[in-house]
């Protein structure tokens, strides 16, 4: 019997709240492995009977225990002990500023029974199939950065979609999918149109799209009919060794590596950011924040990011979210 189980000394007691009295309650005969997982538990009403306790206060006991990942609730089978220790991946390209800002708002918003598991794929077909179909079944979650490669369509196609969750862009994803994506088109377009004042100060406009870099196309695609509807000069530079910083320029970086280059060379040339020459980078990151008086950047929010991510793993709703896309401007634009 839970009643055996399940010790509520004093629960009107001192100044913990009822509702967390239960809570720690089942989380000691958890944790001691009194329940295991699988274990069923009573129904709110059947708690709040057997322990003369209000409903209201089972109820917030029990969604604690659920956003913590200690039970779960399905149709048909009511409340029941998870596995306590809860194993996600989290499977991305590369390690970079601004997913290190997701990665954190995800870690700081998952429960603590839940155990991640990060991998890089690096845009390595190999490296890519090989991490999921190793991982296959193994974990509780699966949340995913793909890129465009049909044997990376078939690796994703292999999980199921209950437990995948789809991050970034948009490139395999189907009606039934879970997903969290960036708008690199539209999107990234309209924040272009809330710029186009700033553009005009200047006698071109120039995207630094170089040889290295994964951003999508479509970046480019929008950026060029951004410039054909407003009647701008416009080239989009694709050789990052022939680079060079013009004067009365303004310039649109999707790379960091080459953010840097433009700043150095602005350094070297005595060009003032905001006056001889425009700077516009994508995804925001703390320390364009404050390089050269501030860097304006196209960016989602990443904590925001970070955050819906963690959602997915605490929750067994379905997730289908765009990002917005937003502008932050600064001096350097």
């Amino acid at each position: 019997m839970v009643q055996e189980i399940i010790k509520l000394k004093n629960i009107g007691s001192n100044d913990i709240p009822k509702y967390k009295k239960v809570f720690n309650a089942f989380k000691e005969s958890i944790e001691t492995n009194v329940f295991k997982p699988g274990d069923s538990i009573p129904s709110i009403n059947e708690f709040s009977k057997d322990y003369k306790i209000s409903r209201d206060t089972v109820f917030k006991a029990y969604k604690l225990l659920k956003d913590e990942g200690f039970i779960k609730s399905t149709p048909n089978k009511g409340y029941y002990i998870t596995d306590n220790k809860i194993k996600v991946l989290l499977l991305i390209s590369t390690f970079k500023a601004y997913k290190e800002v997701l990665y954190h708002s995800f870690m700081q918003n998952l429960p603590s029974n839940v155990i991640v598991d990060l991998q890089f794929h690096h845009f390595s077909v190999k490296n890519f199939k090989s991490m999921l179909d190793a991982q296959n079944g193994k974990y509780y979650k699966y949340i995913v950065m793909g890129f465009d490669h049909p044997e990376v369509k078939k690796a994703i196609n292999k999980i199921d979609e209950n437990q995948l969750l789809l991050i970034d862009w948009d490139l395999h994803s189907k009606k039934t999918s879970n997903f969290i994506l960036q708008d690199f088109g539209q999107g990234f377009y309209n924040c272009l149109e809330e710029a186009l004042p700033l553009f005009k100060k200047y006698k071109s406009v120039k995207f630094i799209y170089p040889e290295f870099t994964y951003h999508p196309w479509e970046s480019v695609v929008f950026f060029k009919k951004f410039c054909k509807t407003n009647n701008l000069e416009f080239d989009v530079i694709k050789n990052s060794k022939l680079f060079t910083v013009n004067e009365n320029t303004a310039y649109i970086s999707v790379n960091d590596r080459m953010l840097y280059k433009l700043l150095d060379q602005c350094l070297d040339a005595n060009f003032e950011l905001g006056k001889d020459v425009g700077v516009l980078s994508y995804n925001e990151t703390p320390i364009k924040r404050f390089t050269y008086k501030g860097i304006s950047v196209v960016s989602v929010d990443f904590q925001e990011f970070g955050a819906k991510a963690a959602e997915f793993i605490t929750s067994d709703a379905p997730m289908q979210t765009y990002l917005p896309t937003k502008l932050i401007l600064r001096e350097s634009l």
